[in-house]
């Protein structure tokens, strides 16, 4: 099989897309699109040592939240709790509406902002583990206490570089 590949297909990196717009990472530290889910790690307004791992299934719409050790969130009571808010909207913030919607398969031609895609969709609560997205924060937050240093991570050698000795 002969595939003609691109330049930009060649090679192991990837174009990074800048946020829609910048972020505050205090209330929702991590959000990503992955796995079929809109998902992220929300900070609990009730307690600093609290995070609470929520997230929005692609097509289905089904939604959960819960603690980092899989407690439910007492929010959910038949429709999307505050994390659950909080998270589209930094998913808007980060990726945009017309991204977001795409990848939830809604119809938001006419959404401006975060809230009015949640209302938007159609799924109930589904219990989804958190471990997996869990341990992907902490991972990104073990990045974050390395020295400063221009040589390679061998688990991160698909990430693009920013510049020279970066």
């Amino acid at each position: 099989m002969d595939v003609d590949l691109t330049a930009g297909q060649r090679r192991s990196v990837v174009r990074v897309v800048p946020p829609a717009r910048p972020r505050k990472l205090a209330k929702v530290p991590f959000v990503e699109l992955a796995d079929g889910r809109l998902q992220g790690v929300v900070s609990s307004g009730s307690d600093i040592e609290r995070v609470y791992v929520s997230s929005i299934t692609s097509g289905s719409h089904a939604y959960h939240c819960s603690t980092n050790n899989n407690r439910p969130c007492g929010g959910l009571r038949g429709a999307p709790c505050k994390h659950l808010h909080a998270l589209v909207d930094e998913a808007v913030l980060q990726y945009g509406v017309p991204r977001v919607a795409r990848y939830l398969r809604v119809d938001a031609d006419d959404v401006q902002i975060g809230v009015e895609l949640i209302w938007r969709l159609n799924g109930r609560p589904e219990p989804t583990p958190a471990a997996v997205v869990f341990s992907r924060f902490l991972r990104h937050l073990a990045y974050l206490e390395l020295p400063g240093s221009a040589t390679a991570l061998p688990e991160l050698h698909w990430f693009p570089a920013t510049g020279a000795g970066h």
